[in-house]
């Protein structure tokens, strides 16, 4: 038996750098006939993957049966009581032909109203009854319910939201406090990090998943303006949407957005809006602004080609590109400049204009922020104040009447703080849709807020007044010149 041991030690010696793992498995069987060639064994094994060791001391590979037969279940418990189903309920407006004709609705009355739902999740982030949840979740919905994982239900109001970063925030109440899972750092994510995904995939409850972390900083997934999501192989499904994604220390660092799909169903690529983002979010809402806001710096970025990369003599297309610089605005009078290249933002390294984006949007107003640029082939560290977006004239706003495509719109004077607002560059001029009454001609001709309107029957529209005037023109044709994301539209229609 003694020499059986002694071969079963040198094995493990010769083996242990190549096959620890499975060696351990055998190890296992064998000791349990002589558990004091345990000990042994453990030194040994501990040894040679103390010297391998190469994710740190906090991340190993699990060692023994016991490790191997652990659970989440303990995690589950702590966050999933904070985590909510949001049903969100609207009535659409349903049109007919025969509408208006008094002899077809005599026989088959007017069209009704139509009563449309949509099923996502949420997360309680704070005991008084925040909730977190996606905007595609909650839009257009007249009326919104949170239940919570207990059973119960609640009216709840919206306190802000975001479609540019498909972000809602809801309150409900409760005469004793909510569970809250507690935001989390998600610039402290690797991949190859542990994950949980928390929601109610499909209506059919709540669900728990586990994955990793499969990449950080996607951007053009086409779910919203926000480039810079975290993407994971928890299994993420439809009604999942505004859910958890939590780390194993039981943080939230990530709201479950969307799924990349041919199905409908999850294939192991799943997008969440990263933790940071949602706590700027969250503090927002908490502090009453009607919109939230990104600090202004008073310039406008692009992203840095292969070709402009090469002509300023970088190694490599990094970075964001200043594409111009508002006049005696905070980067103006820190002596930022057009064809700057920023590399980093407060130490973080802004490899595309995405990144940038998203640091500016997580960062406060009125603090300053240290940039790293390349600037005439020199790098330069400048710090500018973050600042309010100038607001401009309120009083500019008008709601068009009398009979035009555009009666039913609100428009208004494109300020720097309305056009943040409404997802338009800052640097933009001229006037741009603000609202749209939903049974109203502006929204069947399809306007849609950040809608600029260029040109109306041959007039150049320069303020919001001159368009008020020319939507009163008595006349059954209408030209217009709209931009909408960059893009010009000229369309002609009888009316």
């Amino acid at each position: 038996m003694r020499i059986k041991q002694l071969s079963l030690v040198l094995l493990c010696a010769m083996l242990a750098f190549a096959a620890a793992p499975v060696i351990r498995q055998a190890l296992a069987e064998e000791t349990k006939t002589d558990p004091g060639l345990s000990d042994v064994l453990t030194d040994l094994l501990h040894g040679v993957e103390g010297e391998n060791a190469t994710s740190g001391p906090d991340k190993r590979v699990p060692f023994g049966r016991e490790e191997v037969q652990l659970s989440f279940a303990p995690l589950v418990k702590q966050t999933a009581p904070a985590v909510v189903n949001v049903y969100a309920s609207q009535t659409a407006k349903v049109t007919s032909p025969f509408d208006g004709d008094p002899f077809f609705e005599e026989f088959f009355g007017r069209s009704q109203p139509r009563a449309q739902s949509s099923l996502g999740s949420g997360v309680l982030v704070d005991p008084t009854g925040v909730v977190v949840t996606n905007f595609h979740v909650v839009k257009n919905a007249d009326q919104v319910k949170v239940a919570t994982a207990d059973g119960r239900e609640f009216d709840s109001k919206v306190l802000l939201k975001d479609e540019t970063l498909d972000l809602a925030v809801l309150k409900i109440s409760s005469d004793k406090p909510f569970p809250v899972i507690a935001i989390g750092d998600s610039d402290a994510l690797e991949v190859g990090d542990l994950l949980l995904a928390i929601g109610n995939p499909f209506g059919v409850g709540q669900t728990t998943t586990s994955g990793i972390v499969s990449a950080l900083a996607r951007s053009h997934i086409g779910v919203s303006d926000s480039g810079f999501f975290i993407q994971t192989d928890a299994a993420i499904n439809p009604g999942n949407s505004g859910g958890a994604l939590i780390n194993m220390g039981g943080q939230l660092v990530g709201i479950n957005t969307a799924i990349y799909s041919r199905s409908g169903g999850s294939i192991g690529i799943g997008f969440a809006i990263p933790s940071n983002m949602v706590r700027a979010f969250v503090d927002a809402a908490k502090a009453g602004l009607d919109f939230f806001e990104r600090p202004y710096v008073g310039a406008e970025f692009e992203r840095v080609t292969p070709q402009i990369a090469e002509s300023l003599g970088m190694e490599k297309p990094t970075g964001a590109l200043v594409s111009s610089v508002e006049e005696a605005g905070p980067a103006a009078r820190a002596g930022l400049k057009p064809g700057d290249v920023v590399l980093s933002l407060n130490g973080k390294p802004i490899e595309s204009i995405e990144a940038l984006d998203y640091r500016m949007a997580t960062l406060s107003i009125g603090t300053n922020a240290s940039f790293a640029v390349l600037t005439k082939g020199q790098q330069a560290t400048m710090d500018i104040a973050l600042e309010r977006a100038p607001e401009g004239a309120k009083s500019s706003e008008v709601t068009l009447r009398g009979r035009s495509p555009f009666s039913g719109a609100k428009v208004a004077d494109l300020s720097p703080r309305l056009a943040q607002r409404l997802g338009v560059r800052t640097d933009v001029k001229g006037v741009t849709v603000v609202d749209i009454n939903r049974d109203s001609p502006a929204a069947d001709f399809g306007f849609q807020p950040g809608d600029i309107v260029r040109e109306v029957n041959g007039t150049t529209i320069d303020t919001a007044a001159t368009l008020a005037q020319i939507a009163q023109q008595d006349t059954r044709w209408w030209r217009f010149t709209v931009e909408r994301g960059g893009q010009i539209m000229r369309q002609v229609l009888r009316y």
